[in-house]
Formats: structure tokens, C-alpha cells, sequence
């Protein structure tokens, strides 16, 4: 299990809930004509947006010299898996970091005015820039 975040360009999203919810669905099906894990795809404000992210939590799939530095400072469990779509950017936190995961990435996506999805809450927090 994860602890679950997206971030989305929000001139693609609907803003009513369950039209939102509809149009998540399908994002998630992960049917685009490309790879997941190249933020090229992304739109460009998400494209900052990931930059900065990436920064507090690094892409999981990194090559085996980072991943042994992180692993030997005690940070490994920062490391995240992203889904990169042209829309969305899909990201999956350890439980561990959750808290600070959701203060970070919800405060970036402000910054960047992009949209912000708390995927694994309850409620399913939407917030549009």
C-alpha cells in the first residue's frame, strides 16, 4: 500500500465532483500512446511542478548509484513511484512520509497552478489553482 497524490492540469479537469471523478478514471487507466515515467509528456506547468517535486522526492526509478546513496543515508523511503501522463502526474509515497508528501506536494501544486487530488483521503480533496 501507498499513500497516493496526483496532481493535474486543471484547464483539462472537470470541476464538478462526479465529472472530476469520471475523468480521473480514465486517467488511470493509463491508455496514452507513450511511457509513464518520461515528464517530457507532462504539460508544462506540471512539467515545473514535477521538477520541483522530484527534488523532495525523488523518482524511484533512479539509476543504482543514487538509489545506494539514498539507501545508505537513511532517505530511500523518500523515493517515489510516478505515473507521468499529459494530464496528470500520479505519485505513490510511503506511508512514512505521507504528512510531509501532502504539505509538499500541495504547496507546489499552488506554486505552479496546477490542480491537486488527495487520492487516498476519504473525502478526495479536489482543489483547482
Amino acid at each position: 500500500m501507498s499513500y497516493d497524490l496526483m496532481a493535474f492540469e486543471a484547464s483539462t479537469a472537470p470541476k464538478e465532483s462526479k465529472a472530476f471523478m469520471d475523468w480521473y478514471e480514465r486517467q488511470v487507466q493509463w491508455s496514452e500512446d507513450h511511457e509513464y515515467n518520461d515528464p517530457s509528456v507532462c504539460s508544462e506547468a506540471l512539467q515545473r511542478f514535477y521538477r520541483d517535486l522530484s527534488k523532495h522526492f525523488p523518482n524511484m526509478n533512479v539509476d543504482d548509484e543514487i538509489f545506494e546513496a539514498l539507501e545508505e543515508a537513511g532517505t530511500d523511503n523518500r523515493l517515489t513511484d510516478y505515473s507521468l501522463g499529459s494530464a496528470v502526474i500520479y505519485a505513490a509515497f510511503a506511508f512514512s512520509v505521507a504528512e510531509e508528501a501532502y504539505t509538499t506536494m500541495r504547496e507546489l501544486a499552488l506554486k505552479h497552478k496546477v490542480g491537486f487530488f488527495d487520492v487516498s483521503s476519504d473525502n478526495g480533496e479536489i482543489i483547482f489553482p
